[in-house]
Parts: structure tokens; sequence; C-alpha cells
């Protein structure tokens, strides 16, 4: 998940970036007793979790918000003039009291929330966007900035310095600095209230997964659950006032877990239904008329600004650059991918067949019976393979045995830190040369106060010029098994956890001097790249032999099963291609959007547009339906969930060049890391991977691996 640094704290408070020094100025009325007045003393400026409580936030942002508006007021009314240290790197210094609240605020809302950090958020989410708008659209500031930029050639900047003089430069033009002082009155009002609408579609989605859970009245209804994770439902419904019956809780994916397990067709059925028109049933958590309003209104400010729509406002700033790119990326897939779907649920049809069903395959049918289909073909199943994927096990002697034959890294778990749910893990992150590179958390667990998904953020960034390292998070949802049992994760579980360790890697190995390039301050669109290459070292041999093993007897994976994984991993292509480009269209589709085009239903419009695109295949829903899709209406990825498969063509192309290369080495690792990694944003993305690479990438692997080639 992109973190986007911007100099002032983001519109989304999901998406800050912290940036830490020490204070430039005393911060004014705010109390020494509140945490964020000062530093943290620990190690890496670690944030007191066991000192910060919900009451210690809004002073602090009201404190900051003061604060860095004195800065900035004295950096654009600075009566020297304009020099790249008084003017850009002032800005890069401002705001670090802001930063500092923002960052914590902003995690622990998305993983340990409550009313409370709730209520703040909702409070929070305009007057930043106000305070956003009050230094963008400052025109002395932007004057300052432009001055410079007019005449960057003849500053003599180093490679890093002018490039961040042409991000800054660009970001306050696509913030509205050139714009009539009329007109930026309606840019304020439109920012206003899109920050407003992101929270409130959020705080839906949440509390929707919450009340839209499956309830059900016996135990026999859950037949092909476990018995532990019966229990669990049982345990569930207990803590909700509900003694006798059971409680099966939702995930934010249009897919829900269970449903490869329920043998009960009726129950499926029902908890596929409540996962669909989770948003769209009415009440108080329905986000149709938010989403129409947020896509209006983002529409509006992008014409504002001059842009045929939001989405080409969006993309100008990611690799793909044109909604043209985009759409053809989509189009000249989706066929292959429905094709694809098609036989899948043939396949599955026929198996539904021989278990002398009559019915026709459904969204609710094609997990569990995929299954099968996958044991006929290769003998197997999923859980088969649990036993062997104990989550400790595919932590340290995979994420992190395959970060130490790679990059050299070394890890030591710490038991002094605090944290804000005890079962986040913390651990010292060791580079080669033996010194300390990092804090890493681990936040591995399902909550109900927890946002959905899997992601990174960042508490503490790396920068030169702070001299600030890295103190970064990994978040995961994966259901807590009873006390006493273990933590067994699915192949796609095990596939997560490195996936966001390739993020975390991209965080710490940082290595830019200041803070606007920090890690994955990156466009949108190559930020998921790093993160899926480092999907590729959970079946690498080497590392899947050191981790994957029974868990109660210790004996290694079977050959004979791993050689049945590797050749089922182009099964069920068509079904997750498919979901994940529906959701995509659906994501351009609301962006590309006039004003005027945006619709007042919700659902019929997201109908219309998968059948004019020719992937409305029943059996196979969007991964995300519209009213929630987080990714495309709370802001982070809005007109952006196409970045995956954008990515992935890179990831492919760059499994290729480790595997021609000898693959698990530290020669390979550290040019990685040295042309990639460490560069955060110092550059643009592609002359990046140029660097790396030694040439574009090619599209072949990424076809051949999505199973996409032989149509």
């Amino acid at each position: 998940m992109n973190r986007p640094h911007l100099l002032i704290v983001a519109a989304s408070l999901a998406f800050i970036q912290p940036v830490f020094a020490a204070p430039a100025a005393p911060v004014a009325a705010l109390e020494a007793s509140n945490p964020f007045a000062k530093l943290s003393t620990l190690p890496f400026h670690y944030p007191a979790f066991d000192k910060i409580k919900d009451e210690h936030f809004l002073p602090a942002y009201a404190a900051g918000m003061r604060e860095q508006l004195r800065e900035i007021d004295g950096i654009a009314n600075n009566p020297k003039p304009a020099t790249f240290d008084n003017t850009i790197v002032a800005m890069e210094r401002s705001g670090q009291l802001l930063t500092r609240v923002a960052a914590t605020f902003a995690n622990l809302q998305g993983a340990n929330t409550n009313d409370k950090l709730d209520e703040i958020d909702r409070e929070m989410s305009p007057k930043l966007a106000a305070h956003n708008d009050a230094i963008f659209l400052n025109p002395k500031l932007y004057q300052r900035v432009k001055s410079l930029y007019d005449k960057r050639a003849k500053l003599g900047l180093d490679a890093e310095s002018a490039y961040l003089l042409e991000r800054y430069n660009k970001d306050f033009v696509r913030a509205g600095a050139k714009l009539s002082a009329a007109d930026k009155i309606k840019l304020k009002a439109f920012n206003g209230e899109i920050a407003t609408l992101q929270t409130t579609f959020t705080q839906n989605v949440l509390k929707e997964i919450n009340a839209s859970a499956l309830v059900v009245d016996t135990r026999a209804e859950l037949a092909g659950m476990s018995e532990a994770a019966i229990d669990a439902a049982a345990a569930e419904a207990k803590k909700r006032g509900m003694d006798g019956k059971f409680v099966v809780a939702l995930i934010n994916t249009t897919g829900q877990p269970p449903t490869a397990l329920l043998t009960n067709r009726a129950v499926r059925e029902r908890l596929m239904a409540a996962s669909m028109a989770r948003g769209s049933r009415g009440g108080e958590f329905d986000n149709r008329t938010v989403v129409t309003r947020l896509a209006k209104l983002r529409a509006e400010r992008a014409a504002l600004l001059g842009y045929p729509n939001y989405a080409a406002y969006s993309l100008e700033d990611q690799t793909a650059k044109t909604t043209g790119a985009v759409n053809k990326l989509l189009a000249e897939l989706a066929k292959p991918a429905v094709t694809n779907a098609r036989k899948e649920a043939s396949e599955i049809q026929k198996m539904i067949a021989a278990d002398k069903g009559t019915f026709q395959i459904s969204a609710a049918d094609w997990d569990l019976y995929t299954d099968k289909v996958r044991a006929a073909q290769f003998n197997f199943d999923e859980n088969q393979l649990k036993p062997y994927f104990e989550l400790n096990n595919v932590l340290e002697k995979g994420v992190f045995f395959a970060a130490g034959k790679l990059y050299g890294l070394t890890f030591k778990e710490r038991k002094d830190l605090p944290v804000y749910n005890p079962d986040v893990r913390v651990f010292d992150v060791f580079d080669a040369n033996g010194k300390q590179l990092a804090i890493f958390l681990a936040d591995m667990y399902a909550r109900s106060n927890k946002q959905g998904g899997a992601w990174m953020n960042e508490y503490v960034s790396q920068s030169g010029l702070m001299g600030t390292r890295s103190v970064v998070a990994n978040h995961l949802n994966i259901p807590k098994p009873p006390a006493g049992e273990p933590t067994l994760l699915t192949y796609d579980e095990v596939k997560t956890t490195f996936h966001e360790f390739g993020h975390a890697l991209h965080g710490m190995f940082s290595n830019v001097k200041y803070p606007r390039f920090s890690g994955t301050n990156v466009p949108r669109d190559f930020v998921e790249y790093p993160s899926q290459v480092n999907e590729m070292w959970a079946l690498w041999p080497e590392v899947l032999a050191n981790y994957a093993r029974h868990y109660k007897t210790g004996a290694p994976m079977p050959k004979e099963l791993l050689d049945k994984v590797v050749a089922a991993k182009k099964f069920n292509q068509g079904f997750m291609t498919t979901e994940y480009l529906a959701a995509s269209l659906i994501d351009q589709r609301w962006h590309q959007l006039t004003p005027a085009q945006v619709p007042t239903d919700v659902l019929s419009f997201e109908a219309a547009a998968l059948k004019e695109a020719g992937i409305d295949f029943a059996p196979v829903p969007p991964r995300y339906r519209t009213t929630y899709f987080s990714h495309s209406f709370s802001g982070g990825y809005s007109a952006g969930y196409y970045a995956y498969l954008w990515s992935e063509k890179l990831d492919a192309d760059t499994v290729e060049w480790f595997k021609e290369n000898g693959g698990l080495t530290r020669k390979n690792g550290d040019h990685f890391r040295k042309t990639l990694l460490s560069r955060g944003g110092t550059m643009d993305a592609m002359d990046m991977f140029h660097s790396f690479r030694g040439r574009d990438a090619k599209i072949g692997p990424l076809l051949e691996r999505r199973g996409l080639t032989a149509q």
C-alpha cells in the first residue's frame, strides 16, 4: 500500500508519512504532559504507545497546525530572495509536530480504532484538508517555489535536490496554486467536503462489515468449517449478546473464505449475499449517496484544475500517465481473463454434477468447488498445505530468512517496547554490517476494530536531512485461532505475508536525503512492484524448505505436495484475473466521468459498466463492489486500483531477471537494493526500473504467469 509523503498533512489521514527531527521552535500551547509535545525518547523515535491516549490527539493536532502555519508564514514572507535552502529545504523541515501526531493517529485509526478515534477522524479530515490548502494555495509561497523552478538550471543542484524542486513545483500546480482567487475558494470547499466524505465512506465500510456478519442458529449449519472455527463463531455470538447462536464475521473483499468450506449451500448463499449487499441495503451505513456525491466532487475538482475527469488528473502523476494507457491494459486482458474464467466455471459445473448437484454455479459455490476441481486435477487441496504454514515459521523462517539470504539482514525480537495491542510483535532489524537498520512491527491478526486487507505503514521514515531511520509496520488480517491453537495460514496468506514485507523492505532500505522521497513515496502504480517481487521467495525451494514444516512433527513439506503446488500455480487464474479486472474497471469508470455524467443509481451504473466491458460474469463478481470499495472511495487508490496489475508487469519481468541471474543471492539482492529499493522517489520511477533491469519491461512473463497466452 502506498503511503505518499506530502510536505503538508494530506487530506486523507490514512496516507501520511512522518518526518521527525528536533522541533524548529518551541511548541506553543501544547502541554508538556502530552506525549507528542516532544520527540519520543525510545529507539528510532518509536512511538510511546503506553503514554499516548485518545485525548492527546486533538490538542496535538491543533498545536501542530498552528506551528506549521507559523513556519510557512516565515518562509513565504522571508524578505530575503528565495533560495533552495530557505524555501524548499525549509518546507521539508516544517510541520514536524503535525506529521508526528498525524502519522501515529492515522496508523492507529486503521489498525486499532474506537469510537473516539473515529470521531476525531471525522473532525480532523476537513480541518487537515483546509490546512493543506492554506499552504499549497499560498500565493507568496508558490511564487518563491516558482522563482526557483524557473531558474533551476542555474542553481547548481545535485540530482536529488533538482528533482525535489521539480516535484514541489508540480505539487503546487496540481494543488491549484495557479487558480484565480475565486477558484481557490471553490477548490477549498471541494477539498473539505471530499475529505469528510472519504472518512464517512471508510467508517461506514468498517461498521457495515461488523453489522453484516452471518448469524446462524445451529452448529450443523456451519458444517465443513473446523470445530475450532465453529467454536470461535459461537464465542463471537456470545460476545455480541447472542448466546447459543453462531456469528461468522466478514472480511472486506466480496469473496468470503468460509464459502470454501461450508457444505450447506443455503448458508453459503446467505454469506455471499450479505457480502455483496454491503453499503447498499439502506440504513445508516449505506454508501450509495456518499459514492455519487464523492464522484461528482472529484470530477468537479478535476475540471476546476483543467482536466477532463478525475482519472486524467490522477494518472498524470503516475507512470501510466493517461486514461488511454490504463483502459488499453484493462481491455487487452478482459477478454482472455473472462474466457479462462468461463472455462473454469465449466469444470466446476461438471464437479457439481458429479456431486449430484442440480444447480447452476453461482459466486457462492466457486471457492468450494474450485477446491474440489483442484483436488481432482492435482490430487491436493488447500487444507493439505495449511499444517505446513504455521505463522511464526512463515515469518521468521520464511520471510526473514529470505531477507537474510538476499540482503544480509538479521532480526531480533524485543519485548521492552510498548505496543498498542498485545498481539503486535516488535523486531530490531540489523544490516549486513551489524548496524541497526530499522524497527519492524508485525500486526498479523484480524480484529473487529481494524480495517480490512493488508498494508504497510511507517511511524518514522528514513531521511538523511532529518537523521532518521525507519520504524515500519506490516498489518494483516489473519483470523486468530482459539487460545492454544496454532495459526495455520492459507497459501494466499503466506503470499500476502511476503508481499507486505516487500513494502517494509522498500521503507527500511530507503537511503535518501529528503523526507519527500523516503521509502515508498513513489507513484502509486509503481509502489506495488517491489512488494510483488518479494512474493517470489514464498515458493523458492531454499526458502520453502526452511519454513514449510509440519507444525506438529517438524517434517518438511513432501516434495510431491510441493510439486503439486507449483503445477497448480496457474489454476483458477481466470477467476482471480477477472475479479481483479472487474474492480479495476469499476474504479476507472467512476473516475472517468464528467460531473454531469455522474449517475444517481450506483448499482445500475456498476452493472452497465461491467456489461459494456464484457466482464459481467455473475459467478465471478468484482473483488470489490462500489459501495465497499475502500481502495477507490477512501482516497488512497482512487482511479488507481489498476496499479497492482500495472506493477505486476514489472514484477513478472523482474522475477525472470532473478531466475536468469542465479536467484536468491546477495549479489542479486544488493543490485536490487542499490538501483531501486534504496532510491525511494528520488528519480523517475521508470528510469529507476531501467537502472535495475537495463531495458523496458516485457509483458510476456505476466501473460505466462496468469495463463493468458494460450487463448
